[in-house]
């Protein structure tokens, strides 16, 4: 599925009440939603800032996976870096 920017009809970004985390909605016209966690949002953010800043760069793909061991506070699944070719 490929969404355009005529596709959607608003954009909300908000912390539900008694959340502490902001969740991103993207309504569609034909009157779908997508709702999507910060952690995901904040993931999508940072791997675009990579490709369009880093020199030699030109992809990158985060993969969900199950943390066994992991610093403390951090979320037992995390979308991960996986390593592509660059540019030479």
């Amino acid at each position: 599925m490929i969404i355009k920017n005529e596709d959607i009809g608003e954009i909300a970004l908000e912390a539900p009440e008694g959340h502490g985390h902001l969740r991103t909605t993207v309504r569609l016209k034909d009157g779908s939603e997508l709702v999507f966690q910060e952690a995901a949002i904040a993931n999508i953010v940072r791997a675009y800032v990579t490709i369009k800043t880093h020199p030699l760069k030109t992809g990158i793909r985060l993969r969900g996976e199950k943390l066994i061991e992991r610093k403390k506070g951090y979320a037992e699944w995390q979308l991960l870096e996986s390593e592509r070719e660059e540019k030479r």
